[in-house]
């Protein structure tokens, strides 16, 4: 058992100890001597709470401070009983009650129990009340604040201005915040309630005295009144100072709130920081004391202090300032003379969005821009929807692009780019409307298609006319998304990829176990992935894409092929998603004399498939296509074209180059109930 093993079991056992002593003492009678000790260590104890609560920089770093309440009153209540007994059984409660009647109490019964009610005033009316308040008020507001914080780490962490690890524990600071105030709102009540029962009990020991004395001792009223009154005042002063102190440092724990601070520090700074001040409370004084019956010397020589101390102030924040330029100065300098850290401009984010002056509005919370909250919505869109994280999206000012231009960089190569007008909206023709409204024409930059640019004061009447109106943040966001589907492939690494096995490992090892690495790698399981994303296709259903793998893998390590089997395992999910559950679904079909062709001309290699089609006759099979496809866009449909399972993979990468939206599905990827109407037949 190591040192630090042994201390920390003291340490337990002495807080047992503390704890079980307060219960023996209101059962078992102590002696006066050790009364005087438990008196003195609990007065110690309550210094101690109140200093440490006074330095403590953040509230947070005495977390357990209701706790040490709760345990703290119980002792006192215990030492008020043992007390008690010994000043009513044996008229001798100790030298340390003894002083506090005879020497705070000035040895008089009267001037005893005005002190003691001063004590108590105070405590009740002051301390206890304010501190009762600002606890009930801080609990509150720190709970519907929890919304609010959890939103601004999320746009933080959106954002890159901080790690995962640190959006933890930020995360958790305000979990602990919000328990701790929650549970000083509650404690306070033992601080009220300790004063209240100190209260109580001198009460009850003066009766208690005098019939002690008149009953038992043979005493007269004044004599008993005097005999035991002065003990019972001395024992409520000596209590009575710990709950002030206790009180005082519930006060000041609360009242410092959440935030992080040198107590002394910061105090001083904050009252005597500000030389203005310093000089007209000076000037005050010394006026007092020169034009009023006030002391002279004593006011005219505390305006002076004042005065000199405000002077020295102005002179400390001077050179402050001045050395503050002087530093600046050269660490820009040393900054132009070191060599160029090369390492930091080596980092390539992942997606990136770029934007003008003009657009910092939109980002900017503290203007009521929402955009890093679609950011966030972002992700989670495309989590539920495709099954993979979408990583970090950086936002970033650019003072070289136009004010209201932003553009999409994939891996730090630009995509895509937009413009937008800040005051305005974009109203676009659904196609079946026919009042025309003024604008400034421009084209939604998601799909290009015709759009006019409208002010405020049009937006309604344009959504009564029955164009679809959308505001700036939502063109942005709309944006984002369609250029983070269309990349979601390459976005997705062999790290993710890893991450996504581990999270199927927790439930599933055994699938996991029998896959990889001893039927697949991780990098050849990433390939299936990303050809299923670059197809629309979710990846959510890891179970079922696991389980296929693991049935095919061991005949074939083509990862191409492994996709085909994976996505008529995904059938149900494809044709959800691509056909219309109860209705006919128009498409077109793959003629055979060209699937045979494109058979034909497959060509195997260690690396994988490729077609040796002629060019010529690739060019005719794609003209073909556009054709056929450009009747389904005509009818406003998705443009579907159906093939058999061996082709489809073939003719999808044929195609895909130059048709970006077309959706190739093989007949084995179609549920029997499924409708289809074939609309043309792609045949040269």
């Amino acid at each position: 058992m190591t040192a630090k093993t042994i201390r920390a079991r003291i340490l337990d056992y002495g807080i047992a100890i503390y704890v079980v002593a307060a219960f023996i003492m209101m059962i078992i009678p102590i002696p006066a001597v050790l009364m005087d000790i438990l008196l003195a260590f609990d007065m110690a104890l309550a210094f101690t709470i109140m200093f440490t609560s006074m330095f403590a920089r953040e509230a947070l770093d005495m977390s357990l401070y209701p706790t040490v309440l709760l345990i703290r009153t119980v002792f006192g209540i215990s030492l008020n009983v043992s007390s008690t007994r010994l000043i009513l059984a044996d008229g001798e409660p100790g030298q340390v009650i003894r002083v506090f009647g005879n020497f705070v109490g000035a040895g008089d019964l009267v001037i005893g129990v005005i002190v003691y009610i001063i004590f108590v005033i105070v405590q009740f009316v002051v301390i206890n009340k304010g501190s009762e308040r600002v606890s009930e008020v801080t609990a509150r507001f720190t709970l519907d604040a929890m919304p609010g914080k959890q939103m601004a780490i999320d746009a933080d962490l959106n954002t890159g201005a901080i790690t995962d690890k640190e959006a933890a524990e930020r995360r958790m600071k305000i979990q602990e915040e919000a328990s701790f105030f929650g549970a000083m709102d509650g404690a306070t009540k033992y601080v009220k309630g300790d004063a209240t029962a100190g209260l109580i009990i001198t009460g009850i020991n003066i009766v208690g005295g005098i019939a002690m004395g008149v009953l038992r001792r043979g005493m007269d009223v004044n004599t008993a009144l005097e005999t035991y009154a002065i003990f019972t005042i001395g024992d409520g002063l000596v209590s009575a100072i710990p709950s002030i102190l206790i009180s005082l440092a519930t006060g000041l724990l609360v009242t410092k709130g959440a935030k992080e601070a040198d107590f002394g520090k910061v105090l001083i700074h904050q009252l005597f920081g500000m030389p203005k001040t310093m000089y007209l409370v000076g000037a005050i004084i010394a006026f007092l004391g020169i034009f009023s019956p006030l002391p002279n010397v004593l006011y005219v020589a505390l305006g002076l202090i004042f005065i000199i101390g405000g002077r020295s102030i102005q002179a400390t924040i001077e050179v402050a300032e001045t050395e503050g330029e002087v530093a600046e100065e050269e660490s820009s300098a040393e900054e132009i003379r070191q060599p160029e850290n090369v390492n930091s401009l080596l980092q390539v984010d992942p997606i990136e969005l770029e934007f003008g002056y003009g657009i910092i509005p939109l980002a900017d919370v503290n203007q009521g821009g929402d955009l890093l909250d679609r950011v966030v919505m972002i992700r989670r869109q495309i989590a539920l929807e495709l099954g993979t994280v979408v990583p970090i999206i950086r936002l970033r000012d650019n003072i070289q692009l136009n004010p209201n231009q932003y553009i999409i960089k994939i891996k730090g190569i630009q995509i895509s780019e937009g413009e937008i007008l800040f005051d305005h909206y974009m109203a676009m023709n659904p196609g079946h409307v026919e009042d025309e409204i003024t604008g400034i024409p421009t084209y939604e930059p998601s799909f290009h298609l015709p759009a006019i640019w409208i002010t405020e004061s049009q937006r309604e009447r344009a959504e009564s006319l029955g164009y679809t109106v959308v505001d700036p943040p939502s063109i942005i966001a709309t944006h984002l998304t369609e250029i983070i589907r269309q990349h979601i492939a390459e976005l997705l690494t062999r790290q993710d990829v890893q991450n996504l096995v581990n999270n199927l490992r927790e439930n599933h090892q055994a699938l996991v176990e029998e896959l990889t690495p001893k039927l697949m790698g991780l990098g050849e399981i990433e390939k299936v992935l990303q050809n299923l994303l670059r197809e629309g296709v979710s990846i959510r259903d890891l179970v079922t894409i696991f389980e296929t793998l693991a049935d095919y893998a061991p005949s074939t390590h083509d990862t191409d092929i492994l996709t085909e089997y994976v996505r008529q395992a995904l059938k149900r999910a494809i044709y959800l998603k691509f056909f219309e559950a109860n209705d006919t679904t128009s498409v077109v079909t793959l003629d055979p004399a060209i699937e045979q062709e494109i058979m034909a001309s497959v060509k195997q290699t260690e690396t994988g498939a490729y077609l040796t089609l002629d060019p010529e006759r690739t060019r005719a099979i794609l003209s073909a296509t556009g054709k056929e496809v450009k009747k389904l866009e005509d009818f406003g449909k998705t443009p579907i074209v159906m093939t058999s399972p061996i082709v489809r993979m073939y003719f999808k990468k044929m195609t895909e180059d130059y048709y970006r939206d077309l959706v190739v599905i093989s007949y084995s990827e179609v549920e029997p109930g499924i409708e289809l109407q074939s609309v043309g037949m792609i045949s040269v």
